[in-house]
């Protein structure tokens, strides 16, 4: 098998894992992942710009718990991975150097945030490649600063993800993705219209829609908030709520701006 084929099965095997055993991660394996990440991502200006904690404690994990919406893989996988986006070691070095200060602005958060999502999917392929199961929290997002907080986490130094990792207790089916038609783009933007939305979503409508029905009780409440299809879900009370998702964004530009990232 050439590694172009290995490469091609690892991502093909990708799943969300959700139920962990209770088995330990060796450390000394997960800080190896971490490592080849690193050296195997791209950086901006090869400045590193983020950090990652890593915490087993179970109490530090119940009050994690909490931060992320009570999702109960927290607690049953042995650990959790807080990829952050960290301009404060850079500014310190530049300190120290007696260098101009920088990277306390809107530009520099989304260059170390993108390098911190860069960092945890390669982290997420390399911890995958040894069998371990994987769960991104986008509830991260909506937590950041409380998670900075709780997590010791100084000023140019905040959340932006987290990755639960443990040896997996499920095989779960892979999920539907949009056909290369819908997201792959020659030369210019195409335009989605009617008949190719029909297109790409109509099959992942049906099947998404029976695979949320098919969880206990979501057929109840589908019908309480008069829920019709896949789409009226996304942006439903019990989905992502542009109303909380609001208010997410507002608390959000908060935390950017009393860490430092926001003028």
């Amino acid at each position: 098998m050439t590694e172009a084929d290995a490469f091609h099965r690892l991502l093909q095997a990708h799943r969300s894992i959700r139920c962990f055993r209770s088995d330990p991660v060796d450390d000394a394996l997960v800080d190896a992942c971490l490592v080849d990440a690193l050296q195997g991502s791209s950086s901006s200006g090869n400045l590193n710009m983020v950090s990652v904690v890593k915490t087993r404690d179970q109490a530090s994990r119940r009050q994690l718990h909490a931060l992320h919406g009570e999702q109960d893989m927290i607690l049953q996988a042995p650990l959790l991975l807080t990829v952050c986006a960290d301009t404060h070691r850079t500014r310190a070095w530049l300190a120290e150097r007696g260098a101009r200060l920088g990277f306390s602005d809107l530009v520099s958060w989304h260059v170390a945030s993108f390098d911190a999502m860069i960092i945890a999917q390669t982290a997420a392929l390399a911890l995958e490649s040894h069998g371990l199961g994987i769960c991104y929290m986008g509830t991260t997002l909506f937590s950041m600063a409380a998670i900075a907080e709780l997590l010791g986490c100084p000023d140019h130094v905040l959340p932006v993800t987290t990755l639960v990792v443990g040896w997996p207790d499920e095989a779960p089916a892979q999920r539907d993705r949009l056909p290369a038609s819908a997201w792959i783009h020659d030369e210019r933007y195409q335009r989605p219209d009617a008949a190719s939305i029909e297109r790409d979503f109509r099959e992942r409508e049906e099947r998404g829609k029976a695979r949320y029905l098919a969880v206990p009780h979501m057929a109840e409440r589908w019908r309480e908030l008069g829920i019709e299809s896949l789409a009226h879900y996304y942006t439903s009370p019990i989905k992502y709520d542009p109303d909380v998702f609001a208010e997410f964004s507002a608390e959000m530009e908060q935390a950017l701006r009393r860490n430092g990232f926001l003028a």
